[in-house]
Formats: structure tokens, C-alpha cells, sequence
């Protein structure tokens, strides 16, 4: 062998031992990196695993805090009655206090006239002025008019005693209520704090999702609620639901769906944005039945029934804190407002976790 043969013998040799030498790994096709949005045939079929988790961790932590959402509504909306209840109350108690002091001048502008009258006479009653007249006649006339005399003091005083009384009363009542008043409107603003605080929060989570992830956020919602609806019918809850609406209750019914497809706003009465126990109250306040004013409220107050003897314009209380309400429509289905960003709509009556239903028409 030549010296050129040999040399290209050594330069071979070299170069398989250094391919020999390196990592296994090295030998195979390059992979590429993992990507962040699923391959456009996974994009088909939906979303991967992995963001269909987290997207239902995002449904769940919304719902959370349209329910504490709802809650506090609730409170605020309960303040805001007792305000108003109160607010009435002290402008009664201070027309009171107004005319018991008008009626306090009054009584002393009488018995300062019956002082000053008295005070004429030298100080001597007018009894004794009879005992002294040397004409009998006017002694048996003028018994009617000292008996008159007596009564007017007596009464003129008693009545300005018991004047005195109510209108301490009345002023005490007043700076109780006033209390009561400021009391309730620190609660009021606390609540309206806390619910403003976590609707941002819920709709900050669903601003900074994609068009298509809010799109699948809402079909996931809805998903939940129909298995939900589903369970619940399978569980034979209404097989002897068939009870007709009273009178009463269908006008409540034809009134709450007549609001189909306005906006729900917490806090609100109508006539064009509900929340939801603003829909139920005015839907029973058009059929002559005041309810009050909360879902926690008319699942206290209202006498309560079995879901067997449901019949629609019933009230079905939902969550285990009364957060929620709705209005049996019949068929399994309820009308209600659901919460901020959704429109008044029917949902199945078992969409949400059920504490128990009222009546208010009961009697």
C-alpha cells in the first residue's frame, strides 16, 4: 500500500470513530418543540385536554363569584328595603315630634290664659267668690261653670303631661331609627363594595379570554346545566308535578315571561333590567301578592312546599345559602335572571343545586 492509500485509510478511520463517539440522540431526527394552541385537526374536533381543564377551572371560578356576587346582592338588597322602611319611619316619627311640640305651645298657651285669668280674680277661686255672694241665684248658676273651670284645668294638664311623654317618646324612637338608618346604609355600601369588587373580577376573567374560548366557556356553562337538568329529571323529581297555576300565579307568570331577553343588573326592579329576585317580586307584585324583596327573604318568609306539589308561579330557592331564584314555569322548566353579562331566559329547573321551593299565593 502506497502512502496516499494509507493516509486516506487514517483520515477514514478517524471519522467513523468520532461518529461512533457521539450521543445516541444525536442520530435521530430533530423534534420539534412543543406548541402552545392545539394542530389544526385537534382545533376540529375542540380543544385539547390540558386547555379544556383549565377553561372549566375558569367556568367554575366565575360561577364562584357571580354566587358571592349574588349573595351580597342580596344583603345590599335587604338594606336598601330597610332604608327605605326607615327612612319612612323616621319622617313619621319626626311629623310626630313636630306636632307634639306644636300641641306642647298649645296646652301651655291654655294654662297660662286659666293662670292669667285666676291671677284677675286676686287669686281667690272662683268657688269661694260664690260662698261670699250675697245672691243665691248666682251661688246655684255658677256650680256648673266652677265644675266646667275644674275639668278644663285637669284636662288642659293631663294632656300636657301625657304630651310631654309622647313627645320624649317620640324623639328617643327617632334617634333609635336614625341609628338603625345609618347602620343599615354602612351595610348597604359595604355590600355594594363586595359585589362590585368580584363582577370585576368575574368579567376581568372572561375579558382576557379569546372570542372562541368565551364561545366554548358559554357551551361549557350550558353543557353543565343540561347534565345537571338531566340528572335531576332522571331522578323521577317531578313524576307527580301536574298541579295547575292559580289565577294569581299565572298573571306572576305571564309577567316574568314577558321579560324574556332583558338584561339582568343587580339590584334592579324593572321595568327594563332585572336581577333575580327583582324579577320574581314584580312578577307577584302584578298579581296583587307583595313578596318581599330578596331570594334569601321569600325562602324565609314564604311558606315552603314539596317539589311533588309544585305548580308553576312557585319559587324555586337555589344554592344552600337562598342566592338564587326562579319561577316555576311548568314542564320542568323555570324563568329566571341569571347573573351580570346574561339575559333574563327559561333554564331547566334543575340546572342549579335546588334548596327548596315557596308559594306565595299559599293561602
Amino acid at each position: 500500500m502506497n502512502r496516499r492509500h494509507c493516509g486516506a485509510a487514517a483520515i477514514a478511520l478517524v471519522c467513523a470513530l468520532g461518529v461512533l463517539s457521539l450521543p445516541a440522540q444525536a442520530l435521530a431526527a430533530p423534534v420539534p418543540p412543543p406548541s402552545a394552541s392545539p394542530s389544526p385537526s385537534a382545533g376540529a374536533e375542540g380543544p385539547t385536554s390540558a386547555s379544556a381543564k383549565t377553561l372549566e377551572r375558569v367556568r367554575e371560578e366565575i360561577d364562584r363569584l357571580y354566587r358571592k356576587a349574588g349573595s351580597a346582592a342580596d344583603a345590599y338588597n335587604l338594606a336598601e328595603e330597610k332604608v327605605e322602611k326607615q327612612t319612612a319611619e323616621v319622617a313619621r316619627l319626626n311629623r310626630a315630634v313636630a306636632e307634639g311640640r306644636a300641641k306642647i305651645i298649645e296646652l301651655n298657651g291654655q294654662a297660662g290664659a286659666q293662670a292669667r285669668e285666676q291671677y284677675r280674680t286676686g287669686g281667690l277661686p272662683f268657688g269661694a267668690q260664690l260662698m261670699l255672694s250675697d245672691d243665691p241665684r248666682l251661688f246655684l248658676d255658677g256650680i256648673n261653670s266652677v265644675r266646667q273651670s275644674q275639668q278644663a284645668t285637669t284636662s288642659v294638664l293631663s294632656e300636657l303631661s301625657r304630651a310631654q311623654v309622647d313627645l320624649e317618646t317620640y324623639t328617643r324612637d327617632a334617634d333609635l331609627h336614625r341609628e338603625e338608618l345609618e347602620a343599615n346604609r354602612v351595610k348597604q355600601a359595604k355590600a355594594k363594595k363586595k359585589i362590585d369588587g368580584q363582577i370585576a373580577e368575574a368579567k376581568k376573567l372572561e375579558s382576557e379570554l379569546a372570542k372562541e374560548e368565551r364561545a366554548r366557556l358559554l357551551k361549557l356553562e350550558q353543557d353543565a346545566q343540561k347534565a345537571a337538568q338531566a340528572a335531576w329529571l332522571g331522578s323521577g323529581a317531578l313524576a307527580d308535578v301536574d298541579a295547575d297555576a292559580s289565577k294569581a300565579g299565572r298573571t306572576a307568570v305571564a309577567f316574568a315571561t314577558g321579560q324574556l331577553g332583558k338584561p339582568y343588573v343587580w339590584g334592579a326592579e324593572g321595568p327594563d333590567t332585572y336581577d333575580c329576585s327583582g324579577l320574581t317580586s314584580q312578577a307577584w307584585a302584578a298579581a296583587k301578592h307583595p313578596i318581599p324583596r330578596t331570594s334569601q327573604e321569600q325562602w324565609r318568609q314564604l311558606p315552603h312546599i314539596g317539589i311533588g306539589d309544585m305548580r308553576p308561579g312557585d319559587l324555586i330557592i337555589y344554592h344552600d345559602d337562598a342566592s338564587h331564584v326562579g319561577m316555576y314555569v311548568g314542564d320542568g322548566k323555570i324563568v329566571h335572571a341569571p347573573r351580570p353579562g346574561r339575559n333574563v331566559t327559561v333554564a331547566g329547573a334543575g340546572s342549579m343545586e335546588i334548596l327548596g321551593v315557596v308559594r306565595p299565593d299559599a293561602s
